[in-house]
């Protein structure tokens, strides 16, 4: 069975933001929660990376483990998901996630701040296949269409990649052989003739 996995490819990212738009507008994300964001590493300096972030669907996920309720679950496919109905909104999986994937809807005191919401892979949630319920709760459930998430087939630099995991694989391999990488093989010296100094 397919694993699916997500891969930016640092050296392609423009920061443009299309996966962030594509995401919110697919899945009408809340104002205030991002469940893609673009992090710039280096900005405005010479190296200077962007990276498209969010729920990494980790193989041994934190955020499951530290659950209190189990709320968390992974498909067959290997997408990490969760039940608002079941989420008590205690927060232990917004401290567990290295990538800062769970997210409150709203700010304020314990209790208040409503449950927990995540990237989903465009996967839903526990509740029927395309029915109402799961897209008012989780966003659109692509996957079950045999579609790709949005965010990676709106990346018009094809830097994020989406699905079964050993097919991303082969994909950047066949990227990182065809660009040489190392010191200028690709990227600002190449592209505009220059040396660029630290």
């Amino acid at each position: 069975m397919a694993r699916m996995k997500f891969l930016c490819d640092a050296d392609r990212c423009i920061e443009c933001n299309a996966c962030v738009t594509a995401c919110k507008n697919e899945n009408e994300v809340p104002w205030g929660i991002n469940r893609r964001r673009v992090v710039t590493l280096d900005d405005g300096k010479p190296g200077e990376r962007s990276v498209s972030m969010a729920c990494m669907h980790c193989t041994d996920a934190p955020c499951q483990a530290v659950c209190p309720v189990n709320a968390f679950y992974t498909t067959a496919d290997g997408v990490v998901l969760h039940s608002k109905d079941i989420c008590i909104g205690c927060g232990y999986c917004f401290y567990a996630c290295p990538f800062g994937a769970p997210q409150y809807p709203q700010a304020g005191n314990f209790g208040s701040r409503g449950k927990m919401d995540k990237c989903t892979f465009c996967a839903g949630g526990p509740e029927p296949d395309g029915s109402a319920a799961e897209y008012e709760k989780y966003g659109a459930n692509r996957l079950a269409e045999g579609k790709l998430p949005l965010c990676a087939e709106m990346c018009s630099t094809k830097s994020l990649l989406a699905g079964d995991g050993e097919v991303i694989e082969g994909i950047y391999n066949d990227r990182v052989k065809q660009r040489g990488y190392g010191s200028g093989a690709w990227g600002w010296k190449t592209a505009y003739r220059e040396t660029v100094g630290s």
